[in-house]
């Protein structure tokens, strides 16, 4: 029997042998008055006098025999608390119980507080209520869990083992709940769009595919939530936005996961101009309201700075002009085939470049590996290539480009920014263009809904995985959504 299988025996016994002093771990009910965390907090403030009762309720993460006295931490979401236990207070079966409960078991408390010697803060232990055994030890490095596949694989072990990553996850929450604080508070609705589309549109990708059974007809899961929120500016909902899954049957890599979590808005009567605003004001808010600062501080393991974003100041710069800055100043004056031979000879770009690649595609491989990666501060990348964007409008003084910005922070594209295209005869030649001229590409239902009039509007979608990289000094996208996609176990 390996060590893991030892213990988990040992613990079953120590079930068993509960069971037999009529104790019932898993039927207990015990209800806190206050977070350990809070509690600590509330005494170390003067709030909380010594001596003050309080329930509370937790994990036992540490434990220390001294013989006559223990000393346990528990802890919740709220924080930590240290536990004084001794026999006189709890009896002698009552304090042989406590000296044999194991690490990661709950258990609900009643007490005071008081502050030992030393200084920390804990609860001198009246009587306890055993709230759940955990029949699994911990992780053997309980206070840091560092084994990539099992921090992915079994989320809730990282989470127990390390504060910081629970933290960054309450960070996440806070962040979400700021979001949809600021556009309530400018009067846009929240809504729900579905998921299973017929065609899916909104964006260039490979979808998901199902079978719905009693409609006896294909399904594709979602790969943007446009179109079906423009309908509702149709309908005449002016200020609209949805938060949820997009799905894409593509790579996975540092800054991409099959599923992922959008923020798209709409706006009736604004521009891309408008939806800036509105992009800066956001992240700002988010920033200075969750983290307590416009200037985000990325640490390594060590603790040291190694990367520092500030947003207090977004610079605006044209596509073209950033791609002349690293391709050459006469980029866009050559031949598509002296701009392909630049892109992978002089550029080094062969790896990036298929054979089939349009020449819009060869810019944009330019712009992609060469471009994007340095824009660590926040830059409006603005009038893009119409080909790349074909719900946007043309721009007025360049039609080879459309009113289009893309936000980008932390070396990738955190928000792209539209000029929406209201016109359905032009809307229907682009989309036609993009889909290859395949008519069944094409959602018929949306430009029947563009034909019955849709306002002139601004719209955003943002990627709030990516986002909260930037805002939590997270350099892959695996450490900000709670259950990333892995291959499944063999």
């Amino acid at each position: 029997m390996d060590e893991t299988n030892a213990l988990i025996e040992q613990r079953r016994s120590k079930l068993s042998a509960l069971a037999d002093k009529g104790i019932q771990p898993f039927r207990n009910k015990f209800r806190p008055d206050f977070g350990c965390g809070e509690a600590r907090s509330r005494f170390e403030s003067g709030e909380f006098a010594e001596g003050r009762p309080v329930a509370l309720a937790g994990r036992i993460t540490a434990h220390r025999d001294m013989g006559k006295s223990q000393f346990l931490d528990l802890r919740d979401v709220s924080g930590r608390i240290q536990l004084y236990a001794q026999k006189q207070a709890l009896g002698d079966e009552g304090y042989e119980i406590f000296k044999h409960l194991d690490l990661a078991d709950f258990i609900g408390i009643r007490g005071t507080l008081f502050r030992t010697r030393a200084g920390e803060v804990s609860v001198k232990v009246e009587h306890f209520t055993i709230l759940g055994k955990s029949l699994r030890p911990p992780p053997a490095k309980w206070h840091g869990l560092e084994d990539t596949e099992i921090r992915y694989r079994q989320r809730y072990l990282d989470l127990i083992a390390n504060e910081e990553v629970k933290a960054t996850f309450l960070r996440r929450s806070a962040i979400l709940r700021e979001i949809r604080t600021f556009f309530h508070e400018r009067g846009y609705v929240e809504v729900e769009t579905p998921m299973m589309q017929a065609i899916p549109g909104g964006a260039a990708a490979q979808p998901f595919k199902t079978h719905h059974n009693a409609l006896g007809c294909e399904f594709y899961l979602r790969i943007a939530l446009e179109l079906y929120l423009k309908r509702l500016l149709v309908g005449g909902i002016d200020k609209v936005f949805e938060i949820g899954r997009n799905f894409r049957n593509e790579g996975l890599s540092r800054k991409h996961n099959p599923e992922f979590t959008m923020l798209e808005a709409y706006e009736a009567f604004g521009d891309y101009g408008t939806m800036m605003e509105t992009v800066e004001s956001l992240i700002k808010r988010v920033a200075q309201n969750v983290l307590g600062s416009l200037v985000i501080e990325h640490r390594n393991a060590e603790g040291q700075v190694y990367k520092t974003i500030d947003l207090n100041h977004w610079r605006r710069a044209r596509y073209k002009d950033l791609v002349r800055e690293v391709a050459g100043s006469d980029w866009f004056q050559v031949t598509p085939e002296e701009r392909r031979r630049r892109a992978v000879e002089d550029l080094k770009l062969a790896g990036d470049i298929a054979a089939g690649y349009e020449d819009f595609e060869v810019t944009g491989a330019v712009f992609e590996k060469l471009v994007e990666p340095t824009l660590i501060q926040p830059t409006f990348v603005t009038h893009l290539p119409k080909e790349l964007v074909p719900l946007a409008k043309l721009s007025p003084d360049d039609p080879t480009t459309v009113e289009v910005f893309e936000c980008c922070i932390n070396g990738q594209e955190i928000s792209p920014g539209y000029t929406e295209q209201n016109d359905p005869i032009e809307q229907r030649e682009r989309l036609q263009h993009q889909a290859g001229g395949e008519q069944q590409k094409l959602d018929e239902d949306f430009l029947v809904a563009l034909e019955h009039g849709m306002p002139p509007a601004g719209g955003i979608g943002i990627g709030i995985d990516r986002l909260c990289m930037m805002l939590l000094g997270q350099e892959s996208i695996r450490d900000v959504i709670l259950f990333p996609q892995l291959k499944p176990k063999a």
